[in-house]
């Protein structure tokens, strides 16, 4: 083995920086004051801190998709029904998953229901719940058609793509040993971007975008029922000796002994995921955007992209990825009210930015260009936004309106969300009030330009 392929395996085998695995400070735990069930029923609150997901913690017009979402409601149910005086309600709290321990520590919230395996590292202050389920094994997860690997050894040098927080990491470290030991390349794990959840990231390898992730086999099995394309292979196990449970502050011990009690006696519904099935199998799903036949379309549309993004300091990829999900980069698109060409942009909105004839192609892409600074010039311009979230934010109101975005960023902040933060905020707000459509709109745009930036190398001529 050459110095420089042993040193890229060892470096695999550390522990990722916390800028690798998702955006934001370091963060700094601090002590809280207890905060036990009796401080609890008197504030008349119980906080719990739950993964950001939708697969986790997603609602959706008053209707739960999220695997935690009943099992937290059924928890109220059993404190009141057990607790007597004033009703006591659950307030969810999303955080990023990798995030949620040290919140829990901080005092920011009294329980941690993740949804998800949380790896190790829950510490001496921290104490788990009896377990909700056993051995929950890490499989691989790859597209129907892909090479289909018949052992863990054959994906040696080959890229797993992992959202921030999976557990998953863990184990591919574990395996990434042994192939050192046999003198194998590593698996290569691909942290994606922080805008990403699990369910994100299964979107796409069924899309063709990623080849193939490690998710825990529950979620891979309860996401493969809308996503047909999906193939579980339950073969390929990274681990399988974790256990799924809740998390509390060794300080909280009522608490803790009230959860371990309702955990041994809820059982799952049988209809729990029927408003999820329902859902999500008529939402629009992201389609690999990089075929032979898109690559030449985009080839050809680029010289006009990146004319009209650097006059307005998009970037480029950026007004391609939202005029794929549009029509797939076809200049000769019609939609619904008007809508026109490549960017389906309007002949009101195109006007309102000084542009006429949206038939034809500058035209389009230079009104669609001018219309999206329009509105993050006027209503997203603040500093405290980054830019992922700003374009975020730019989009969902290209979709629905920026004063309607507006409205929901300050409901967001009533809700003690983050109002600057489009991904997994305010977008829960968006989910309740209007539902899935602006959602997918902006997650679809996004996924089509991270798949472009992943290969902007080649996109881009040198």
């Amino acid at each position: 083995m050459s110095r420089a392929l042993l040193v890229l395996c060892l470096s695999l085998l550390l522990p990722l920086s916390a800028a690798a695995r998702v955006a934001g400070p370091p963060e700094v735990v601090r002590a809280a004051p207890p905060r036990d069930l009796a401080s609890i029923r008197s504030s008349g609150e119980l906080r719990v801190l739950v993964n950001q997901s939708r697969n986790s913690s997603g609602e959706i017009k008053g209707q739960s998709i999220g695997v935690e979402y009943h099992r937290l409601r059924a928890l109220e149910q059993y404190l009141n029904r057990s607790g007597g005086g004033a009703p006591l309600k659950v307030r969810m709290i999303p955080k990023a998953k990798d995030q949620l321990l040290a919140a829990l520590r901080r005092g920011e919230g009294d329980l941690v229901a993740p949804g998800e395996l949380l790896g190790s590292g829950a510490g001496r202050d921290v104490r788990s719940s009896t377990a909700i389920r056993n051995n929950v094994p890490l499989i691989v997860v790859a597209r129907q058609g892909d090479r289909r690997y018949l052992s863990l050894e054959q994906m040696s040098g080959r890229s797993l793509a992992l959202p921030a927080g999976s557990a998953a990491g863990e184990a591919v470290r574990r395996i990434n040993k042994q192939l050192l030991q046999r003198k194998r390349p590593p698996i290569i794990v691909e942290w994606v971007d922080p805008s990403l959840a699990v369910e994100d990231v299964l979107e796409m390898v069924q899309a063709g975008i990623f080849s193939v992730t490690a998710v825990e086999q529950p979620i891979a099995e309860r996401w493969a029922k809308v996503l047909p394309k999906l193939r579980l292979e339950r073969h390929l196990v990274l681990a399988s000796d974790g256990d799924l449970r809740w998390f509390v502050r060794r300080d909280a011990p009522a608490l803790a002994a009230s959860i371990d009690r309702f955990l041994k006696g809820y059982r799952t519904p049988d209809d729990q995921d029927a408003t999820f099935q329902r859902i999500y199998r008529r939402l629009y799903k992201v389609h690999y955007p990089l075929g032979r036949n898109e690559r030449q379309r985009l080839e050809k549309l680029r010289p006009v992209f990146q004319r009209h993004a650097a006059e307005q300091k998009f970037d480029w990829l950026a007004l391609a990825a939202l005029a794929f999900k549009e029509s797939t980069l076809n200049p000769n698109a019609r939609g619904a009210g008007g809508a026109t060409g490549l960017m389906q942009i309007t002949p009101a909105a195109a006007r309102s930015v000084g542009v006429g004839n949206i038939g034809a192609l500058e035209n389009n892409v230079q009104a669609s260009a001018r219309y999206l600074a329009m509105i993050r010039r006027q209503y997203f311009s603040s500093p405290q936004l980054n830019e992922r979230e700003r374009m975020a934010f730019v989009l969902a109101g290209y979709n629905l309106g920026p004063h309607r975005v507006q409205s929901m960023r300050a409901e967001a902040r009533r809700r003690g969300l983050n109002p600057n933060q489009w991904f997994f905020q305010v977008e829960r707000v968006a989910m309740e009030q209007v539902g899935m459509g602006v959602v997918s709109y902006v997650n679809s745009v996004n996924k089509y330009y991270l798949a472009y930036d992943r290969e902007r190398y080649l996109l881009e001529p040198h």
